[in-house]
Formats: structure tokens, C-alpha cells, sequence
């Protein structure tokens, strides 16, 4: 069979010339052809003539694509999304990527890797992501491999409203270099709005990685079809869209000292493609009597221009020793610089916001200054409690009011207070879709689940049976629900009763913790249905668990393990084994904060 012809007709060439050129051609990869053509643009550029230049000497094969690993440990994905953003990025430079998940780590093969790229965040404070705890604990403990010859990156990703900032991304660079790991770059931390220093620290890490003979001129394999090279931004954020409040309800009774709003928000162009697990971030405004005060105490009241930037664009109650560090900067204050000089800053911050640090340390400040002292006002994730099958172009959210007092003052939570106060039916907002796949339904809708989420932990598991029923799912769906008091404070209760009566949820077990003198917990009716649990999970049932990190979800997974050694008449070992066994499968799945 002849070849096809690669040359139109209408090319200006005579009959035999094509033959020869579509033969030549026809043999030729797209990376030959690409630099055949920018031979031939250098060839015009120098005036035309092929006699008066050296015949080149023949083009070298393309150099195999360099490997280079990608580990990511994320608790909101900000992590994750890096780690793709490098791999993009490497692919475009010569590089053969592979995005490892903490939770999926082969930490004894760790040494065998050339070159690596480490995204890691801290949770809380200075603790490791939920998913990346056991590879974390591996690096970290006596058995960890030998590194030698792997170079490496860090980037790490924190809060600096937490005193351990960046501290697991502080302690995998220290630690690589002590198994003998080559660091090629300087690690940088990262606060909330990480954008622009980790779009430059990619591109740096990739320069540093690069082996030594690419910036001789060899010839990489570079997939042309992918476009731009080292020099594009990498893009690490998306733009937020305006959604209009359709249904402001709070769930708590009136005699309730909860107040958990149900937001339901309509999309003006239809709701983006967001499936059940995943967030929905808000972007609030600040107290407008808090931003008064601020402005009063800095000698700043009639400023409009600032009032405006205070209520929407910085964060105004955040108080870290980052903080104070730039306010003294920023100011000279004599007394503060003390505070830090005395190593007493993180304690006195503690309960503390801006507006105490300026009232303490009274100085004259201007609109810059307070520009400089503050960071930008970052959204706030809420998981999705509805389902696009069940919904349509909506979303809805369910927000807990945060207040409380320290130091005497009254505080609130920005977004939670500002959607409970001061947004009503018809109040525009700004959002946008957080993705979280590593909380989703199982891909078989066979599949049974198990749903354990307190409080506004349950407002994903909402989305999660709504899902199931609109797609009539066969597998069964069992949910673990607590709060304070059965009559005040059991958030869709209705709805659950209804999923009780269709079929939709199979079984609902319940802990209000303030109903009787012994406080009871979602852990404890775990402990009571343990038999029935492990037999839902030994047929194959996924577990998930939604709400506060710092305790309940501890014991919660302390209570199915003691669960699995009590049922199964597992040693403690072996029951720790078969709950880690569920995670590794990612049959067990948390969202907690």
C-alpha cells in the first residue's frame, strides 16, 4: 500500500520534487518535523540561500523524558491541585511525571526515586493531613529508607493563624536531607493566598531538577501539542461566580443556643458541574462595626476607600506572630517589638484579633500600613448538602453561627456570622466549587455506605442520599447522626424521617448529647451497633466520616477500631491493621475541619 501524499497539489513544487519530499516526510516523527520546520524559519531569516550554510550535522535522537515524582499530602486540596499544576508543567519541560498521594505512598521505595517534588500541608496544629498520616509516620519513624541520590523540593503549605505554621512541610525537608536526600532548592512556606509564591517555586523547582546536560542544548522530548513552555504561569485558581440567595432557614429551634443556617443558592447561568463531597467556597464580608472600630483605633474613620477594602478584601480578625512581626515593622512600636523579643508573642495573640493588637499598642498608622499587616480575605469551604440530580441548578449549604467570647470581647466567625446576620432571601454572593474526590460514592451505587457526620458534619451526607435516591442507587445507606438536644437541635430532621419511609436511607442512629446526664456521642452508638457495623463493612461497605478533626473524628476511628478487635477478637495490632486496611482501599473516607 502507497503512502498518502503529504504535499497538496497546489504546493509549489513539480511532480518529482513531492515524490522526494513526501517520501522523506511520510518516515518522520512530529518532533522531527518540528524542528525541521524551525531549521527551515532559520534558514529564511538568514537570507535563503541552503548553499551559503553548513549542512548541519544529523539531528541527535530525543532524549528519553526525565522521571520525576510529584508527592502531595492534602487536607482541602489546595496541595492536590499543585501537584497537578507541576505535573503539567514538568510534562512541558522533559519530564516523565507521576502525582503520588501521600496516602498512597510506597515509603521503602522512596530511595529509588531520581527526583522529587514534595507539596505538603500542615493541619491544625502542625499535624499531617488525615490521608497522609501513615506515609508521614513512616518518613518520620526509625525505618524510614535511605535517600541517597534523590534530589528534592519542598513546598509547604500552612496558616500562619496557627503557631505551628508549615511545620509538616518544615519537618519532610529537614527529614529528607537526614536520609541523606539532595535539596535542590530552598523550601518556601506558604500562607492562605499561596498563589503567586508557588506558581514562581514551581517553575524554580523544575529549573533546579533539571538534569545538567538539558541546559547544554540537547534535544528533550516535548509533547509540542501542549503549547508553552517553562516561562507559562501555572494556574492555581479559578474564578469565583455570583449566586443569589433563594432560601435562608435556620435548622435550630428558637429555644436552641445553636443557630445552623440551610443556604439554598441559585446559579444565574446554571449550576457548575460540582458533585456530592465536594465544597463550596464562600467569600464573605467583614462585621461592618469591627472594620469601625479598626478604622477608629488607627486614627483612620473618614477613609471610605479603606472602609470598603477592610470589609471585603482583607482579613481583619487573624492574629498570628507574623502578624505583630509586621505591625512592628510597619510601625517601630517599641513595646511590641518587646512582645516578640520576648519570646511572649504567641501566647499573648492567643484568643486574641487585629483589633487588640492595634488597641494595646496604640501607633499612628496609615492605609498602607494596615495594607501590609494584613493578608487578603480568604473563602471559606462548605460542604455541598444537595445533589444537581435532586436540585437542579442550585446548591445548598448548612452553616453553624461561630460566637463566642475571649478577653472579654465578643468574636464571630466572618463567613458563618456574615451569612446568619446580615444575608437575607435576595443577597447576592460570590462562590466557587472546591472539587474533593477523595470523598465521593462508591462507584458501584450497589455498593452499601456508612455515613457518620454530627452536627453540620451531616451536610454532605444530605448531598450523599439525595444522590442515591434521585439515581436509585440499590445500596443501602446508614447514617450516624448527633448533636446537643433532640428537640432543638436535629438539623433535617423531616428530611431524614421521609428517607426513612422511601427507602432512601436504610437506618439512622442517633446521639444527642445533652439530653440526659451522661453526654453520648456518635462514637458511642458505634461502639452499641458495632456487630451490625462490621458486618455492613466486611460485605463491603464504605465508611465516611464528616465534622471536627481535633476530636470527633479521633474517636470515632478509635471506636471502630475497638469495634473490629471486639467483634472479630482482633489484638489491638490487628484491629489498627484492618481500620487502615479500609483507608488504604479508600473504603474509609473522611472531610473533617
Amino acid at each position: 500500500m502507497s503512502r498518502p501524499a503529504l504535499l497538496p497539489r497546489t504546493a509549489p513544487f513539480g511532480d518529482a520534487e513531492r515524490a522526494h519530499l513526501d517520501a522523506a516526510l511520510g518516515s518522520t516523527t512530529a518532533l522531527q518535523r518540528a524542528w525541521l520546520a524551525g531549521f527551515l524559519a532559520g534558514l529564511d531569516a538568514a537570507g535563503g540561500a541552503v548553499a551559503a550554510v553548513e549542512a548541519p550535522a544529523p539531528a541527535a535522537p530525543p532524549r528519553a523524558a526525565e522521571p520525576l515524582t510529584i508527592v502531595f499530602a492534602s487536607e482541602s486540596g489546595n496541595s492536590e491541585k499543585l501537584a497537578g499544576d507541576v505535573s503539567k508543567l514538568a510534562r512541558k519541560n522533559g519530564f516523565k511525571p507521576k502525582v503520588v498521594d501521600f496516602a498512597d505512598l510506597d515509603v521503602a521505595a522512596l530511595g529509588k526515586e531520581k527526583r522529587l517534588v514534595v507539596i505538603a500541608a500542615t493541619w491544625g496544629e502542625g499535624e499531617p493531613p488525615a490521608r497522609a498520616v501513615r506515609a508521614y509516620g513512616e518518613i518520620m519513624g526509625e525505618g524510614a529508607p535511605r535517600l541517597d541520590g534523590v534530589e528534592f523540593g519542598v513546598l509547604a503549605l500552612g496558616d500562619t493563624s496557627y503557631a505551628e505554621f508549615c511545620a509538616i512541610g518544615k519537618r519532610l525537608d529537614a527529614r529528607f536531607e537526614e536520609l541523606g536526600a539532595k535539596r535542590v532548592l530552598p523550601r518556601v512556606d506558604c500562607d492562605l493566598d499561596f498563589d503567586k509564591p508557588a506558581a514562581a517555586w514551581i517553575k524554580d523547582a523544575l529549573k533546579a531538577l533539571a538534569p545538567a546536560e538539558a541546559a547544554a542544548g540537547n534535544v528533550v522530548a516535548v509533547d509540542f501539542a501542549r503549547g508553552a513552555g517553562a516561562d507559562e504561569e501555572v494556574e492555581v485558581s479559578r474564578e469565583p461566580v455570583t449566586v443569589e440567595v433563594i432560601e435562608h432557614v435556620n435548622l435550630n429551634s428558637s429555644r436552641s443556643d445553636k443557630e445552623t443556617i440551610h443556604l439554598a443558592l441559585a446559579f444565574e447561568d446554571g449550576a457548575p458541574a460540582y458533585e456530592p463531597g465536594d465544597s463550596l467556597e464562600l467569600y464573605p464580608e467583614n462585621d461592618p462595626a469591627l472594620v469601625d472600630q479598626i478604622l477608629k483605633a488607627a486614627g483612620l474613620e473618614g477613609d471610605s476607600v479603606l472602609r470598603q477594602a477592610l470589609l471585603a478584601e482583607r482579613d481583619i480578625t487573624t492574629l498570628s506572630a507574623a502578624t505583630v512581626e509586621r505591625f512592628v515593622k510597619a510601625t517601630g512600636h517599641e513595646e511590641a517589638r518587646r512582645l516578640i523579643e520576648s519570646n511572649e508573642v504567641r501566647a499573648w495573640i492567643e484568643g486574641r484579633h487585629l483589633i487588640d493588637l492595634i488597641e494595646t499598642y496604640p501607633a499612628k498608622l496609615s492605609a498602607q500600613h494596615l495594607a501590609d499587616i494584613t493578608r487578603p480575605l480568604p473563602p471559606r469551604a462548605y460542604s455541598i448538602a444537595s445533589s444537581r440530580a435532586e436540585v437542579g441548578d442550585e446548591a445548598h449549604l448548612t452553616i453553624a453561627a461561630v460566637r463566642y467570647t475571649t478577653h472579654d470581647r465578643a468574636r464571630t466567625g466572618v463567613a458563618s456570622v456574615h451569612v446568619a446576620d446580615r444575608i437575607r432571601n435576595g443577597a447576592k454572593l460570590k462562590v466557587r466549587v472546591k472539587p474533593n474526590k477523595h470523598f465521593r460514592l462508591p462507584k458501584d451505587p450497589a455498593t452499601d455506605i456508612v455515613m457518620v457526620g454530627p452536627g453540620t458534619g451531616v451536610a454532605p451526607f444530605r448531598a450523599f442520599v439525595q444522590e442515591r435516591r434521585a439515581t436509585e442507587a440499590p445500596g443501602r445507606n446508614w447514617l450516624f447522626f448527633g448533636d446537643r438536644h433532640f428537640t432543638h437541635d436535629f438539623l433535617y430532621q423531616l428530611e431524614w424521617q421521609e428517607a426513612l419511609e422511601d427507602g432512601s436511607l436504610a437506618r439512622i442512629d442517633v446521639a444527642f448529647s445533652r439530653d440526659q446526664p451522661e453526654k453520648i456521642y456518635v462514637q458511642d452508638r458505634i461502639w452499641e451497633q458495632r456487630r451490625e457495623l462490621v458486618s455492613w463493612l466486611d460485605g463491603g461497605a464504605h465508611f465516611y466520616v464528616c465534622g471536627d478533626a481535633k476530636a470527633m473524628a479521633k474517636d470515632v476511628r478509635a471506636s471502630l477500631v475497638k469495634a473490629f478487635a471486639d467483634v472479630k477478637g482482633l489484638d489491638a495490632a490487628a484491629a489498627e491493621a484492618a481500620v487502615a486496611g479500609l483507608e488504604r482501599s479508600h473504603r474509609y473516607q473522611q472531610d473533617v475541619y
